[in-house]
């Protein structure tokens, strides 16, 4: 018997309300900085990816504003007249900042992390991925036809065992900082072991970019690794750099197998002109901005430091990216709400996102953010933590 949309999704829709895990969309009213309006209310943020604080950049603004050589569109495919002067410019300018020969743009981290696995690996290959990685690395790798195994979170001894059992074609695969929790993949490990057993490496930096190592180049700069021939690196522009889209770096021959096999690629339209303008602009600001960088690890460094001392349950995570693990969905929502009514922006996160009784608070900083903010927000923090004490 054939069924209707609403049969077959709404009970689970209803289920997912029951269960505290029913996700709706914040509306935002101000542009993306710490203090917007969201849902008609005023609100200090503490939920965006914006780690420098450059997506209001005025200068790079004033940039876009100022060009009269491309709309707002592509118009069509790279491969077909959508590829632009300022699109070719920032492939190259990313390519010589992380010492690379090639560097390839995406519309998105995702449709870049589905091309790469889509495109390198196939039917008989192996692709071992860390347990934690993000979905889209999960997906293209599910997408693949490859064999696909996961080893334990950061577990650098079972991801040996795997590769010295394997004969076939193997790419290694992780994030380099993790999303949700917010600690960071050894590069030295990685590389050393993907280079033992000759396999080949993939890694997603797109919470390192611009916040880790020199210049801001990354997690392989962080590590002072170098990015060899079987090493593909993701970046994407919606985090540090404050712009959108993504980038494929390595090798020559890699560049240009994606763009001649990857269909995620071959069969889009280029991302905005325009945008690939502010993104050369957001790189120049990358590339100097080490107050920015010093600003943001100051503010990490207060935010654990105060947090710890209020007895919250912080996860092991040196990035901007600062969990409070609470367990429970239903207190993750409330604890959320009442942050919201105070006037602070801090989203809950829950199963299926996170494992079940993982639900967090998702704490992101930014060098836009000043101390009596991070106090004001640890402020509302230990109220509740005391009224749970409380009442628990």
């Amino acid at each position: 018997m054939k069924s209707s949309i609403a049969s077959r999704f709404q009970a689970r829709l209803d289920e997912r309300r029951a269960q505290s895990l029913y996700r709706q969309r914040p509306l935002a009213l101000s542009a993306q900085q710490p203090i917007m309006q969201i849902n008609g209310f005023p609100t200090i943020n503490f939920c965006s990816n914006d780690y420098l604080g450059l997506a209001s950049e005025p200068r790079i603004k004033a940039a876009v504003c100022a060009d009269v050589t491309a709309g707002w569109g592509a118009g069509a495919a790279h491969l077909v007249t959508g590829h632009h002067l300022h699109h070719h410019l920032l492939e190259d300018e990313l390519a010589d900042w992380l010492g690379v020969e090639r560097c390839l743009l995406f519309s998105t981290g995702y449709m870049a992390n589905l091309a790469v696995q889509q495109t390198l690996m196939q039917k008989g290959d192996l692709i071992l991925a860390d347990k934690l990685n993000h979905a889209s690395l999960i997906d293209g790798a599910l997408a693949s036809g490859a064999d696909f195994k996961r080893y334990p979170h950061l577990d650098y001894t079972a991801l040996a065992r795997r590769l010295q059992a394997s004969e076939q074609t193997t790419l290694v695969v992780s994030d380099s900082v993790f999303s949700m929790d917010g600690d960071l993949a050894d590069i030295n490990q990685l590389s050393g072991l993907a280079n033992q057993h000759q396999a080949w490496l993939f890694i997603d930096d797109a919470h390192s970019l611009g916040v880790l190592g020199e210049q801001g180049r990354g997690s392989f700069s962080h590590f002072n690794q170098k990015i060899e021939v079987d090493h593909i690196l993701v970046g994407t522009f919606g985090k540090a750099f404050g712009t959108s889209g993504a980038f494929v770096a390595g090798s020559n021959v890699l560049i240009e197998s994606l763009i001649q096999f990857a269909r995620p690629y071959i069969y889009t339209t280029a991302s905005s002109p325009l945008n690939a303008l502010a993104t050369r602009e957001a790189l120049k600001w990358v590339k100097q901005a080490d107050h920015l960088r010093q600003q943001l690890f100051a503010n990490i460094r207060f935010f654990r430091h105060e947090a710890a001392l209020l007895g919250l349950e912080l996860l092991n995570s040196a990035s901007p990216i600062q969990p409070i693990l609470l367990g429970d969905a239903v207190k993750a929502i409330h604890w959320s709400e009442v942050l919201k009514q105070k006037g602070f922006w801090v989203a809950p996160i829950r199963y299926p996102t996170v494992p079940k009784q993982q639900a967090r608070l998702r704490v992101t900083l930014s060098a836009a953010h000043n101390q009596t903010q991070i106090e004001s927000l640890l402020s509302v923090l230990a109220d509740l933590q005391k009224a749970d004490r409380e009442n628990g």
